[in-house]
């Protein structure tokens, strides 16, 4: 009994060791999975940070960031380029730099949500254009205290408090021609200083279009037609006037000049009549030592023609006889030329019948020569009874004609 007890205490401590044993186990596996999840849990959650707030942040062209500590509170300012930025402890805020335009709309219109009102209390509506840039030297105040809207809930609450108390002040026509740029000095000086308080620069302030209520409008169109009517019957009477001063005085002019003009004529014709008395007393002689000059002019031109007459008369009488005399000298001259030339020839005639003579094969070639213009074989028959080839063709001749021929002529 003892012993089954023994056992069975046994049994019952080893079970329950296996139950301790597996309990520990699970509670090893669960701690390990609690940690696996915490740790994940960590991961996802800087992933999520990561995702919703990137650790580099870009400034660009024209742009400047302050990058802001959530934990110290301090702020920096960062230029253009590339940022380090820390999710969940740093905040980075970017302001351009480039000038903007703020244009209400609410006030365009004079039916307009939000028109503006004259000190005569009629609505109007004006276009308005406001420029204004962020101060670079005050951002870090400026990302400190101004919201992140700064046009809608800063600059422009400023705008209309400034635009509708001005316009109140003025009526409609000095707001539509007179005084607007009075009005617009009187918006840039107010604004200026408001908008510099808060870190930002006023550039200019531009006045456009003016829209006015339609009964005022038809008005004003009445009233400047009415003003354009008196203003031209003004300017007309006002010509009419000077037309009339100019006709008073040019007739005063006419009959001054005209004056002037026969005061100047009768002394002309005073000066003329004792300059044309003065120049006869000159005319006269000159016109006699000029009809003396023609006299003697007529006589000196006919002495020069009977001399040149003469002259004439004279060389012709003295180229005739030259002429003559040249003539008798050329007949002369002639005389001697022939009379040369026939001695000339004879004496040649002699000395070619005295060389025939001694040669008659010379009469066959002065033949030839005669003929070879025309002729260039010669064909006849030989002599019979020993005379020259030639008297076959000229004929035989008695030896006395033949020498009277020869020396007659000087040809065979």
């Amino acid at each position: 009994m003892n012993t089954f007890l023994d056992r069975l205490q046994a049994a019952a401590i080893w079970i329950m060791a296996l139950l301790a044993g597996a309990a520990a186990r699970a509670a090893a596996a669960m701690l390990r999975l609690r940690v696996l999840l915490v740790a994940g849990a960590v991961l996802g959650l800087a992933a999520w940070a990561a995702v919703r707030n990137p650790p580099l942040v870009t400034i660009g062209p024209g742009e400047i960031g302050v990058r802001a500590s959530a934990w110290s509170g301090t702020s920096t300012v960062l230029g253009e380029g590339p940022a380090l930025r820390l999710p969940l402890l740093q905040q980075v805020r970017r302001f351009s730099l480039r000038d903007q335009v703020l244009r209400p709309a609410e006030g365009r219109l004079a039916t307009g949500a939000a028109p503006y009102q004259s000190v005569e209390g009629l609505s109007l509506g004006v276009d308005i254009a406001i420029r204004y840039s962020v101060d670079p030297d005050q951002v870090a105040r400026i990302a400190r205290s101004l919201p992140a809207d700064i046009e809608a809930q800063v600059v422009a609450p400023q705008v209309q408090g400034v635009t509708y108390n001005t316009f109140a002040r003025y009526t409609v026509r000095e707001i539509f021609s007179t005084k607007r740029e009075e009005i617009q000095r009187s918006i840039e000086s107010e604004l200026r200083p408001r908008l510099a308080a808060d870190g930002i620069a006023l550039k200019a302030v531009q006045i456009g279009n003016v829209d006015l209520p339609a009964d005022y409008r038809h008005g004003m169109e009445q009233l400047l037609t009415e003003e354009l009517e008196a203003e031209k019957m003004r300017y007309t009477l006002e010509l009419k006037e000077k037309q009339v001063t100019q006709t008073q005085l040019e007739a005063q002019a006419d009959k001054v000049r005209r004056e002037t003009a026969a005061d100047a004529t009768a002394r002309e014709q005073i000066i003329a009549a004792k300059a044309q008395e003065e120049a006869m007393s000159h005319v006269l002689p000159f016109k006699q030592k000029q009809i003396e000059q023609r006299r003697l002019e007529a006589e000196a031109e006919k002495t020069s023609r009977i001399k040149l007459a003469e002259a004439n008369a004279q060389a012709r009488r003295i180229e005739a006889e030259g002429e003559a005399d040249s003539r008798v000298k050329l007949a002369d001259a002639e005389v001697y030329r022939l009379d040369k030339l026939g001695k000339a020839s004879a004496e040649q005639m002699a000395r070619e019948g005295e060389l025939l003579g001694r040669h008659p094969l010379l009469i066959q070639k002065t033949i030839a020569d005669k003929l070879s213009d025309k002729v260039r074989v010669i064909i006849a028959p030989p002599g019979t009874d020993g005379h020259f080839i030639g008297s076959g063709l000229v004929g035989e001749l008695p030896a006395a004609a033949a020498a009277v021929s020869t020396t007659t002529t000087g040809e065979p």
